[in-house]
């Protein structure tokens, strides 16, 4: 388990443009900090990560966090993934797939933890709250992340992405997953093996209730619900995700 210090405030609220040393080589992500930070209390922190092909600003600037971290008061990290174009055209190394990062086994695992204790070295972190999302392959990269460091996180949000068969290492944690029966990339069919797995996983049953608009939460004995949301935006991370994981997020914290 990954020990996120409290410390002095050393960046302030806005965009922040950050690197790191990490494998021999300058690893780079963004940080979003909500206004919050000035009433000094630890944050929470969601790690987001963009699709193959994208990057940190790119994500940053679709997937539509800032505005809903702002209001809520969480600090939103981007981090690049790897590849041969410096920040273009970047992949991360979910367990097989894709591309540059995992032609080349790249530790992504590592670089997202250090990139948590760097993170944390600059603005109070809540550690109870630290949480992950990403599309794609950013998706399919946070159900490695949940498979190897599940420890470290409170709760799960990966979109239009499925797990491999690493995930057989899991631990139980409470998960929303955010599907499209329209994906023509990672079908819906893909999706649903995955979701099958997670919920044995986490001792859910086959009845679903009514949680949010389109979303199905399913709860658990172990207290680690699944909540399936459906969409028709294909293959994309959808206008009302950021809201709905910020509000399952809010409802989970690392015991």
């Amino acid at each position: 388990m990954i020990a996120l210090a409290l410390v002095l405030v050393a960046l302030g609220a806005g965009d922040h443009d950050r690197s790191l040393l990490f494998g021999g080589t300058t690893r780079t992500y963004l940080v979003h900090v909500p206004p919050r930070v000035g009433e000094g209390r630890p944050l929470p922190l969601v790690l987001a990560f963009h699709g193959g092909g994208g990057n940190a600003s790119g994500f940053k600037a679709y997937a539509g966090l800032d505005t809903v971290a702002d209001r809520e008061g969480f600090l939103v990290v981007y981090p690049d993934g790897s590849g041969r174009l410096g920040r273009r055209l970047l992949t991360w190394n979910a367990g097989g797939c894709c591309g540059y990062a995992a032609a080349q086994n790249v530790d992504d695992v590592g670089f997202a933890l250090a990139v948590l204790r760097d993170v944390a070295r600059n603005v109070l972190v809540d550690p109870a709250r630290v949480y992950a999302t990403g599309h794609s392959n950013g998706g399919a990269f946070t159900y490695l992340l949940w498979a190897k460091r599940g420890d470290t996180f409170a709760a799960f949000a990966p979109v239009a992405a499925a797990a491999g068969p690493y995930f057989a290492d899991a631990k139980p944690r409470p998960l929303l997953h955010a599907a499209s029966e329209k994906d023509p990339l990672v079908t819906f069919a893909m999706q649903q093996r995955t979701l099958d797995r997670v919920k044995k996983l986490n001792g859910c049953g086959d009845k679903g209730e009514d949680w949010a608009k389109g979303c199905l939460r399913y709860p658990s004995k172990n207290g680690t619900p699944v909540v399936i949301y459906v969409h028709d935006e294909g293959h994309k991370y959808p206008e009302a995700a950021p809201a709905l994981i910020v509000k399952f997020f809010q409802e989970h914290a690392r015991k």
